[in-house]
């Protein structure tokens, strides 16, 4: 599973990247794989409105969002978005973020398409204000709020902390330390508990890339699922990705990943091969189960929609015995 932080602070070693530090520590100390994208060290473009999202379900700009920041927010299982306070709001580099999350808000609402990650996906605000006015977090908290349900991610709750306004101020402070462990364990922790599964095939393209999705949008609150391929190639099937928008789920922004590098940091429980061939993992103490399937890839539409529907029916079966 991964619990992606949003850092919104400009400051490298200030109160916010030291909460938001102490949430991603403890998330891996429970199980989980974290990753923290620093938004204002990363290229992104503030948004334009093109309005291209909403009328073709892609943003046209170019820089770290289309790299792998939309990749990654879809992946994610937790997102924990943390700022301080600028002027009662979020900062200007966070923001910009999180506006060109846009394309989101249109493949939900505008495209009907939902998430795999929907039925799983929780999202936590953390927050640090040197003043103690008592509406200091609300745009933050609502600005927040919208950004989840854009995601399909439900609010989880938030950290946050008045008069914090030194450097260090945090790394003091008594209860801290305590109410992100328990936060950590409340949001966290629960989804650590469920069945690993790798669907593996040879280019992480078609196949296995359909039997993750289905297994995170039928089953994700039991299975915590990922896919791989054992010579993945640089981008996911485009007529894939067509035949599951056709069975609402949305896979615009998935992307190819390597078998090797995925089980070194999703130790699975089990593994469901579709194709790998000589290449596919035989790990002791892991259970492996191979799916005779038909490689669509290259194929016509009609020949990708009833592999899908038959991963579909698999998936299903396989929740079913997870539950």
């Amino acid at each position: 599973m991964l619990v992606l932080g949003l850092q919104g602070s400009p400051r490298k070693k200030g109160n916010t990247r030291f909460l938001l530090d102490r949430f991603l520590e403890a998330s891996a100390g429970i199980g989980a794989r974290t990753v923290m994208v620093d938004a204002s060290r990363r290229n992104i473009l503030p948004c334009r409105e093109l309005t291209a999202c909403e009328r073709k379900g892609f943003c046209p700009l170019r820089d770290d969002m289309e790299d792998d920041i939309y990749a990654l927010i879809t992946e994610a299982d937790v997102i924990v978005v943390a700022t301080p306070v600028f002027f009662y709001n979020m900062t200007a580099q966070l923001k910009a973020l999180i506006d060109r999350c846009q394309v989101f808000w249109a493949r939900k609402y505008r495209f009907k398409l939902k998430e795999p990650g929907i039925a799983q996906r929780k999202g936590f605000l953390l927050s640090v204000g040197a003043s103690r006015g008592k509406q200091l977090f609300e745009a933050i908290e609502l600005s927040t709020r919208y950004f989840f349900d854009a995601v399909s991610a439900e609010y989880g709750g938030s950290l946050t902390y008045r008069g914090v306004e030194n450097v260090g101020d945090l790394a003091v402070h008594k209860t801290v330390e305590k109410e992100v462990e328990k936060a950590v364990e409340r949001i966290v922790k629960p989804l650590t508990m469920r069945k690993r599964i790798i669907f593996a095939c040879r280019e992480n393209a078609c196949r296995s890339q359909m039997a993750a999705a289905f297994a995170r949008y039928l089953g994700g609150d039991k299975i915590d699922a990922i896919s791989a391929g054992s010579k993945p190639v640089e981008k996911v099937n485009p007529v894939m990705q067509a035949v599951m928008a056709e069975k609402g789920i949305d896979l615009a922004f998935a992307r190819p990943r390597s078998l090797d590098k995925t089980i070194d940091v999703h130790r699975p429980e089990m593994i469901v091969t579709m194709g790998c061939e000589s290449a596919c993992p035989n790990i002791e103490g892991v259970e492996t189960i191979n799916w005779d399937l038909p490689d669509p890839a290259g194929q016509s539409k009609p020949v990708m929609q009833e592999v899908c529907t038959e991963i579909e029916k698999r998936i299903r079966v396989l929740t079913q015995q997870n539950k």
